[in-house]
């Protein structure tokens, strides 16, 4: 599935608008249940480049072989959301 830029600035108003971003995931993956969206340390992911910033939180994109996870900066590639707060 690819990410659209609506698909991302949705995600990003919910992200924003959540009370934390294990809330925002939860409501994510029911407006989406095909979508992969996991929430991890901020630490986990220094060094990668978010592919939105929402002050403190981030969204990062993630695509799989099948097998193992990485980042990616293409939004066509993307399967799921990775979602951050220092």
């Amino acid at each position: 599935m690819a990410i659209t830029p609506d698909y991302l600035r949705d995600a990003g108003e919910v992200v924003a608008a959540a009370a934390s971003v294990r809330e925002a995931a939860a409501t994510w993956r029911t407006r989406d249940p095909s979508m992969r969206v996991v929430v991890v340390d901020a630490m986990d992911m220094r060094g990668e480049t978010a592919a939105l910033t929402l002050g403190k939180r981030r969204i990062f994109l993630a695509t799989t072989n099948g097998h193992c996870w990485s980042t990616t900066d293409l939004a066509e590639e993307a399967s799921a959301l990775i979602l951050t707060e220092d």
